[in-house]
This record gives C-alpha cells, structure tokens and sequence, in this order.
C-alpha cells in the first residue's frame, strides 16, 4: 500500500532553476548536447547534438518561456535537418564541427519519430516563426521514410532489435515504444491511417482482450500469443513471429497512455499496474518492470556492452528520471494532480544526488546514480513535468 507523501514546493521550484540552468549551460551555437561536456561524455558522443534527445529537449525548452533556450531548441532542430539523410532519416547524432553523422548500426527510428513530433511543438507554441512551413519539405522526405518501414496491411512500423532508443535491447518486428510514437505521429500531421495504427497496436500489443482481429495472420499471430503466455494488464513491449516482450516496457506503456494510443480508462488502470510494480521508487521511472535475466531467451550477447545492460540497469530495468517527466505528466492528465505534486518531487530528488548533477540514470533496486552527469533531457522534461503540472495546461497530446 502506498503510504502518505507530500509534496515539497520549494525544492521543485529549485530543481526548475537549477533545469534552465542546465539547460543554458548545455547550450551550443548547434543546439542542445546530450550532456555536459566531461571527458567522459565526449569519450560516449554525448556531447553530440543527438536527434531524440534534442527533440526531447525541445518540448520543455519550449514551455520554458526562456528566450535563450527557445532559439537553442529551434537551432538544434534545424541541425538535424540540415543533415537528415537523402532517404529522409533523421540522424541518431551530429557533430556540427567535424561533420560527423551517426545513424547507428541497424537504424535509428525513433530520432526521426521525435524530430517530427518536436517540430509539430514548436509549430503550436510559436505559430508566428512557421517553422514547419520551413521544413515543409524536410518532414515529408522524414514521413516517407517512416511509411516505408510501415507493414502495408497492419500500418505498424517495423524495426530490427537494438535500434530504437533502448538501443541494447532486444525488441524487434512490431515494437510498443516505436509505434506510440508513429500513432503520435500520424495525429499530429494529420495522417489518415492513425486509427488503423491505433486499433492494430491495439490488437497485436494487447492480444489478451476480447477482440478477435478480422484478417487471418493478426489473428494467428494473437492467438498464438494467448495460448503461450498469460495475460498482463500491460501492452506488450515487441511482438514478432513467434517471439514477444514480456518484460513490462514501462515507459512504453506510459507513453501509449499519455498521447491517445490508450483510452482514458486503460490509461487508469496501467498507472495503477505501475503503482503496482513499485516502479516510481526510489525515483520517477524504472523503464522496465521485470528486466530480462542473463540465460533467458531473450537475452544477448551485445546487453554486455560496456557492462550496461545486467538486469536492474540502463535500459534493462534502470531508472531513468527523463522517462520520470512522462509519467508525471500522464498522472496530471488523469487528474492525479496531488499524486503528480509528490512524483515531481521524487523527481526533483533524483536531479538533485550529488548536488544536482542531473544523472543520467539509476540502479533500479539499489537507487545508485550511474551513466552521464548533467543530462540535459532530464532537465528539460522537469520544465515540461513542472509546466503542465503547475499551470494546470496539458501540453502533450
């Protein structure tokens, strides 16, 4: 049962200082970086101007109101496009200094997806610059790109394992976290087939209702799932032929709630699943619900990277205070307001370790800061919690 918490106004309000001032701090005539620059984090690129996290930075440098990150938001967006691949892939990092352009080793999905939905944001908070009538072009050649990894009968993207951003997990065909952003996507750019995308990720990621799909391969596909698993109250985190995620992508599943994929009353009761797994504790939010186990299935060789991926850790069951922002938003749009102060909060004591070095993320039983200090899409979704919470205004949607 969870016990009693109150929130604490004034160190929220402390942590929003001390976001912007990251925020101004990782600022670059490009845009914004990953990181603050250690050696550290050039050693890891993350002093690159990276596609999702740029975007990512941008929706809460937007609210922000700060003129300064604003145009740092705006910058960091038209980097990307200036070297957005010929094919309309937006890249997963740029180095503006050296010309160096990462696009990952089997793709890099969801930087695209994230580029599109920032600069939709920016279009709705600053009608008045028409940046998207700018990058008119830009974003079609991004759309066409995404449309050409859509399965042409189930309108789902489709992606190899490790190349979304989760990018030494094994999740691969049809994947939860890709396809919320693509129905996010499609709604925001008015693209007819957003409901199909909805109702097929509804019925491949939750084959455990009610619902028996019309055409023969979603419906094989469904019920072998139901007659080899039992069933969650999550969405699954990938389905493939043969093969799905049973993990809990947390983060997955708060995103599909947040932005429509979920209706309101599935949205309900995933935070009470969530609330469940404990996964707000010891801070805002583990991304994974039961980390894949080394000898499983679907464990990998490559999860050994850089000694990141055990269970409990990074991707894999870290907790990561950005993912925080995003379901401390999805508590203000159920109208969880109170319940949203104290995650703020918890949030803000995550930014806070190590007098406010803003990690990158933590252990997720033990609570240890690890990865980058100073991530700049912690602070900037921190704005964008704090924004929607305190103003009352639902900015993602």
């Amino acid at each position: 049962m969870e016990t009693m918490e109150v929130a604490d106004l004034e160190l929220i309000e402390v942590c929003y200082e001390k976001a912007v001032l990251l925020l101004h701090a990782n600022s670059s005539e490009a845009g914004i970086l990953a990181a603050t620059i250690t050696r550290k984090a050039a050693g890891r690129n993350y002093t690159a101007i990276f596609g999702r996290d740029a975007a990512i930075c941008a929706l809460g440098m937007l609210v922000s109101g700060d003129v300064e990150l604003v145009r740092v938001a705006r910058q960091g967006l038209a980097t990307l496009a200036q070297y957005q691949a010929p094919n309309g892939q937006i890249p997963k990092y740029v180095k503006p200094e050296t010309g160096e352009v990462d696009f990952w080793y089997t793709g890099c999905i969801d930087a695209t997806l994230w580029w599109l939905i920032a600069v939709s944001f920016y279009d709705r908070l600053c009608p008045e610059e028409h940046l998207g009538a700018g990058l008119a072009e830009k974003s079609a050649l991004a759309l066409n790109w995404l449309q050409c990894q859509e399965h042409q009968a189930w309108y789902l993207l489709q992606q190899n394992e490790a190349s979304d951003w989760a990018d030494i997990m094994p999740r691969s065909g049809f994947v939860l976290y890709s396809n919320v952003l693509w129905h996010w996507v499609k709604r925001l750019y008015n693209l007819p087939t957003a409901c199909h995308t909805r109702d097929y990720a509804n019925l491949l990621f939750n084959p455990y209702g009610n619902v028996v799909p019309e055409k023969r391969r979603p419906r094989l596909l469904v019920h072998y799932i139901r007659n080899r698993s039992k069933g969650t109250p999550f969405y699954l985190s990938f389905v493939n032929f043969t093969v799905w995620g049973m993990e809990i992508d947390v983060f997955g599943n708060v995103l599909a709630a947040l932005t429509g994929l979920a209706a309101p009353s599935r949205g309900c009761e995933l935070v009470r699943a969530i609330l469940a797994l404990e996964a707000h504790r010891p801070f805002p939010l583990r991304v994974v619900g039961r980390p894949i186990q080394i000898r499983e299935p679907l464990w990998r060789l490559y999860m050994h990277r850089h000694r990141q991926n055990f269970p409990w850790q990074y991707h894999n069951g870290g907790i990561w205070p950005f993912a925080g922002g995003f379901w401390v938003m999805l508590l203000a749009r159920l109208g969880k307001r109170e319940k949203a102060l104290v995650e703020l909060t918890r949030l803000a004591r995550a930014n806070q370790v190590n007098d406010w070095e803003f990690n990158e993320w933590f252990h997720g039983v033990t609570g240890e800061p690890l990865g980058m200090v100073g991530q700049s899409w912690n602070a900037a979704m921190f704005i964008l919690a704090f924004r929607t919470v305190i103003d009352k205004k639902r900015y993602v949607y």
